[in-house]
C-alpha cells in the first residue's frame, strides 16, 4: 500500500470553531495528520509518497467554477475588507430573503457555507488545493496499477458540497477521487463513507447519477450534524435512483449495531459490482472520541479493514474525521493493516 502524504496540510489550522453557539479550539487540526503518519509507518511500513500536481481540472470535474474562485480568493477579500482573525461567516441567505448578489466577503461566506464550524485561514487553500492533489495521485496510482492507496490529508473533504463548504472540509477529496476514476476509464465506482458524521457532500454531489454508489453508515442526522441529511429514505433521483444509501444508527452505537449496518453496506457494494472503491476513512465512532457517541473499540476497526479488504476490489483510503489524538493513529493503523491482511490473502 502507498501512502500519499499532504505535506502542506499544516497551511490551514484554525485558532478556534464556532461549536454548539461556544468558540472552541479547534477539533480537525493539524497536529492530527504527524500522529497518524507514525502510527501508520510503524504499523504497515508504509513509505510516504509526494503527490503530483495534476492542476485544476479534476477539482473543476466535481466543484463548482464561482465556487472555487470564492475559496482560492476568500483570505485575500477578508484582509483587504480590514478584517483579521480567522474567516467566519455570520448571516446566511433564507427564504425570505430577495436574493441578489452582494459582493462583501461577510455576505460571501454566508453563500458558500452551511456551517459556522470552519475557519477559512490564510493557507486553507493552499492546504485544500494539495490534499485534493493527494487523493487524485492516489486515484491515478490504484486505477493503473491496482494497488491500494492511502491519502493521508487534511482538511478533510466529506462534507463539501460542489458549491458549499463546512463541517471542516472545502474539496470533496472522496468525490474527487472516484470521479477521477471514471475519467480514466472505471464504468462504476462506490464511496463508502465510516466516518461518524453522514457525508452529505458525496451523497448530494452524486445523488442524480448512477456511475457512482454512495454508502455512508452514521449517526442519526435527527440528532446529530449534518442534521437536514442522511436519513434512510435518500435513495438517489433520476439516473441515481437507488445509487445511495444512508444507514443512520443511534447514538451510543456498539460494534454490533454498527457491524449490522456494516454488513448491509457489504451487500449493497456486492450487488453493485463496483470497478473501484474510495473509503472515506473517518475514525470517530471510536469510543474516546470528544464530539461523538459512539462506542466502536481500536480492534473493531481492525475487523473494518479486513472486511473490505475481502471486497477484493481497487481500493483508495481518503483520511476523514477522528480527533482523539490518543488513539486516531492506532484506530488508521487497525483499518489499513487489517484490510492488508485479507486483501493479500
Amino acid at each position: 500500500m502507498r501512502v500519499f502524504f499532504n505535506s502542506r496540510h499544516d497551511a490551514h489550522d484554525g485558532a478556534g470553531e464556532m461549536h454548539h453557539g461556544r468558540m472552541v479550539p479547534c477539533f480537525e487540526n493539524a497536529r492530527r495528520i504527524p500522529i497518524i503518519r507514525d502510527a501508520v509507518a510503524h504499523a504497515i511500513k508504509a513509505q510516504l509518497v509526494d503527490p503530483t500536481d495534476h492542476g485544476m481540472n479534476p477539482i473543476r470535474a466535481i466543484h463548482d467554477p464561482d465556487y472555487i474562485d470564492f475559496l482560492e480568493n476568500a483570505w485575500d477579500e477578508w484582509t483587504k475588507a480590514g478584517k483579521s482573525g480567522d474567516a467566519f461567516p455570520y448571516v446566511w441567505p433564507t427564504a425570505g430573503f430577495s436574493g441578489g448578489k452582494p459582493e462583501h466577503i461577510s455576505a460571501r461566506l454566508g453563500e458558500y457555507a452551511f456551517s459556522s464550524d470552519t475557519p477559512i485561514t490564510k493557507g486553507t487553500w493552499r492546504a485544500a488545493y494539495w490534499g485534493a492533489q493527494t487523493v487524485i495521485s492516489a486515484a491515478e496510482a490504484t486505477w493503473g496499477t491496482g494497488e491500494a492507496s492511502f491519502a493521508l490529508t487534511r482538511p478533510p473533504g466529506h462534507h463539501a458540497h460542489a458549491n458549499r463548504y463546512g463541517g471542516y472540509c472545502f474539496l470533496n477529496n472522496a468525490a474527487i477521487a472516484a470521479q477521477h476514476m471514471i475519467a480514466k476509464g472505471a464504468k462504476k465506482v462506490a464511496i463508502l463513507d465510516i466516518d461518524y458524521h453522514h457525508g452529505n457532500g458525496a451523497q448530494d454531489i452524486f445523488y442524480e447519477r448512477g456511475d457512482v454508489l454512495t454508502i455512508s453508515i452514521h449517526a442519526d442526522p435527527t440528532h446529530q450534524f449534518p442534521f437536514f441529511m442522511g436519513y434512510a429514505n435518500e435513495t438517489g433521483r433520476n439516473d441515481g435512483q437507488g445509487a445511495n444509501l444512508n444507514i443512520p444508527l443511534p447514538g451510543g452505537s456498539d460494534f454490533a449495531g454498527w457491524g449490522a449496518g456494516f454488513a448491509k453496506a457489504m451487500q449493497k457494494l456486492l450487488t453493485w459490482q463496483a470497478d473501484a472503491l474510495v473509503v472515506a476513512l473517518g475514525v470517530d465512532a471510536h469510543e474516546a472520541e470528544p464530539i461523538c457517541d459512539f462506542k466502536l473499540q481500536t480492534d473493531d476497526f481492525n475487523r473494518i479493514g479486513q472486511m473490505i479488504g475481502r471486497m477484493g476490489l481497487k481500493t483508495i483510503f481518503t483520511m476523514e474525521g477522528g480527533y482523539a489524538h490518543d488513539v486516531i493513529g492506532h484506530n488508521v493503523a487497525a483499518v489499513l493493516k487489517g484490510y492488508l491482511e485479507l486483501a493479500k490473502s
